[in-house]
């Protein structure tokens, strides 16, 4: 899985949650390493982490992980922002970028296998996973997208290149309720992680 890329998109303030949920305790670790380590188990290598808000903090907890970061200068402006700088910063060897929220620590890494595995045999330039029905991460999208990837109507974000070129989208159905949930706030975070 060399020309695969997985790019976390951990730049957010996280508002709602009214302090860094990405820092917070995740079965055994931090919510982000909870990501990275199901991203890795799942046999992609290539770990882009975008940071912007608390960066120095999150830094410093991916220190000891096999991951590369960059910086997203305009984290406030909105994710599309994010997914512009991580593939702005893909290598050009880059063939496939598969794109992770920070806050979704409850994806399989057999969801990721599957997504990555479409794509290898579909044909597809989009791969979308699916949970009853409902779509949910990680997309995955071929990069000779990468021109529409780096100008992303700001609206609508990445949607806007699914939208754009609808005959190029597989779904695949999974059996991970993860791949829908964001956690968000407080509630969210006791619900799924167990910690008061």
């Amino acid at each position: 899985m060399n020309d695969i890329w997985a790019i976390v998109l951990a730049a957010g303030m996280s508002t709602r949650m009214g302090t860094q949920k990405l820092l917070l305790p995740f079965a055994g670790m931090t919510m982000i390493e909870k990501v990275v380590e199901n991203i890795l188990n799942s046999g992609i290598e290539n770990v882009l982490i975008v940071l912007g808000a608390n960066r120095t903090e999150i830094e410093e907890i991916l220190e000891f992980w096999p991951v590369q970061l960059t910086w997203n200068e305009n984290f406030r402006e909105g994710m599309h922002t994010s997914v512009i700088a991580g593939v702005n910063a893909l290598p050009e060897s880059a063939k496939a970028a598969a794109f992770f929220l920070g806050d979704q620590p409850l994806i399989s890494p057999e969801v990721v296998v599957k997504v990555v595995e479409e794509w290898q045999n579909s044909g597809k330039g989009i791969v979308i996973p699916l949970y009853a029905g409902k779509r949910g991460h990680p997309p995955l999208y071929d990069l000779k997208f990468r021109n529409e990837l780096q100008n992303l109507d700001p609206s609508v974000g990445l949607r806007s290149v699914a939208q754009r070129f609808q005959d190029e989208i597989i779904e695949v159905e999974t059996e991970c309720p993860g791949i829908l949930k964001d956690i968000d706030t407080k509630e969210d975070y006791w619900r799924e992680s167990g910690v008061e």
